[in-house]
This record gives structure tokens, sequence and C-alpha cells, in this order.
């Protein structure tokens, strides 16, 4: 058995045709048929920080809860622009707001989840920095949070920024990175810059990029998926 996790880049529900239109925002996310999905930029990004994309649209048009989890500000869907969509009747037994160090203001979340009230698991959204340097001080602090959920599996997974395949994950011994595809720019995807990391246990068993003729306009980027086993769900776990 195997749970799907899913990331996605919104751009603030601005896409590649400089269109805002968080209606097929939402469309592309219902379509990765995801168990839990990792969301970036869903926030506007000066001011106050309002939802790009609204929480009455994600209620009324898909299968997706966002339980409590801290905001950046009180209109904002997101903490630094991030949020963690789960099915409805999946469990969320916490969130820990992350402030991620570096020049630019950013952070993560670390949600704890019980899928069908089974063992639970740690999963870290990121949206780490545009400079190495402060990437690699991110990713020490996501390490930490991430040992210290022993012995429950733990994965990361989000826009990490990084062009190269190796370079910037040097503090990841022991950890497995992948990168399912090219996910940037969305129109003509090169860059792998959308990734999952897995903790010792968990195997990722299928992996992939949504690149369909609406998510090449609804973003900049494609979201990525990925099936992970590893994770015990009650059926496993009786």
């Amino acid at each position: 058995m195997t749970l799907r996790i899913a990331s996605y880049n919104l751009h603030k529900c601005v896409g590649s045709d400089g269109t805002c239109d968080p209606a097929r925002v939402l469309a592309v996310i219902n379509a990765l048929q995801a168990d839990v999905v990792a969301l970036q930029e869903v926030d506007r990004r000066m001011g106050a920080r309002p939802a790009a994309l609204p929480l009455r649209m994600i209620a009324e048009h898909s299968d997706f809860e966002r339980h409590d989890m801290p905001r950046t500000g009180p209109d904002s869907l997101g903490w630094h622009g991030q949020v963690v969509l789960v099915r409805r009747g999946t469990r969320v037994l916490g969130v820990e707001p992350i402030t991620l160090p570096g020049l630019e203001p950013r952070g993560a979340l670390a949600v704890k989840i019980a899928p069908d009230s089974g063992a639970p698991f740690l999963l870290v959204g990121a949206h780490l920095g545009l400079r190495r340097g402060d990437r690699r001080a991110q990713w020490a602090r996501i390490v930490q949070v991430m040992r210290a959920a022993r012995p429950h599996p733990a994965v990361a997974i989000g826009d990490f920024n990084e062009w190269r395949s190796k370079r910037g994950f040097e503090g990841l011994s022991g950890y497995h990175i992948h990168a399912p595809g090219p996910s940037y720019p969305a129109r003509a995807p090169f860059g792998r810059l959308d990734r999952i990391v897995t903790a010792p246990g968990l195997r990722v068993v299928r992996a992939g990029v949504l690149d369909t003729p609406l998510s090449r306009v609804a973003s900049d980027h494609l979201p990525i998926w990925a099936d992970i086993s590893g994770i015990v769900t009650r059926a496993q776990h009786d």
C-alpha cells in the first residue's frame, strides 16, 4: 500500500499567461489525486499577505481540508506562503511552524499526519531560499526536525530552488533525494526545482510531474507527486 504526496508552487495563482485564476489552480490540485499536498506561494507577497487561493474555494470544490495551521497574517492561507492540505478524514496530529535562516524571510511547516487512522508520519513542506548558502543552513534546520520525528518516518517536499543534482544537499547524508522530473518553468520545463527527500525506511514506488495543458498555464511551476511505501496505514498496522 502507498500514500500519494504532492507539491505545487502556485505562484500566487498567476499563470504563465499572466492571468490570476484560482479555479484552474484548484483543478490542477484535484487532478493530482493525492492524499496530502504541500503548496507554496498560496498568498500574495505584499502588504498583509492575503490569500491568493481562497479557503472557501478549497472547501467547496475539493476533497481537501486545511487544518488549523499558522498563518503569516490574519487573511493569509499559509505560513510564509505555504500550507499543507490533507484529504477529508485524515488526522492532523500537530503542526510546527519552522522559521528558516537566511537573508530573506522563509519558513517551513512540519505536519504530523495519521493516514487512515494509522501510524503517524511527519511531512515537512518547504520553499527554500534563492542563495545556496542559505539553503544549506535551511536544510540543517529541516534535518533537525526530521530526525526529531523518530521513530516515525519523515519526508520533506517542496520547491527547493536548487538547479544542481547534488550541490546544496551536502547535509542530507543518509536521506534519499528524489527529483521526479523537470517542473520549471511550466511552459517549457527543464529545471528540477521541486523535489522530495525521504528518511530511511521510506521508498518512493512511483513519482512524476503533472504535465498537462492546464498545468502548463495555471502556474509557473508544474506540480510533482510521489507514491510512497513504508508509511503504515491502519490496514497494514492491524
